[in-house]
């Protein structure tokens, strides 16, 4: 496990990820083959987070226990991004809610 950060990767990731989030599919085309449904994208998501989580909680307690392999930075950066990716995960279910309620409420 390496003790930095390469900031460069960090950022080069953050780029890819915003370019994936602003790319919009057309609705009007069916899905293509072998592209995951909804449910599934949704369970990977949360297994990610999920992962994140558990990965940032086992680096905290390697360097609570004392452990020389693991950088306080390297701990701070994955407690933030597991918080965000919650963060947004918690967005995504708030506004299925919202959607669900709403679609709920339309007279038939």
């Amino acid at each position: 496990m390496s003790n930095t950060i390469d900031v460069n990767q960090l950022l080069a990731q953050m780029r890819s990820m915003a370019t994936q989030a602003q790319q919009k599919p057309n609705l009007g085309e069916s899905m293509p083959t072998g592209q995951a449904d909804f449910a599934s994208l949704l369970k990977n998501s949360i297994e990610t987070v999920n992962s994140a989580q558990q990965h940032a909680g086992g680096l905290a307690q390697a360097f609570q226990a004392g452990d020389s392999k693991v950088d306080l930075n390297e701990v701070m950066v994955s407690l933030q991004k597991a918080s965000i990716s919650f963060q947004a995960m918690s967005q995504v279910r708030n506004k299925l809610v919202s959607a669900y309620q709403e679609v709920m409420s339309m007279p038939m």
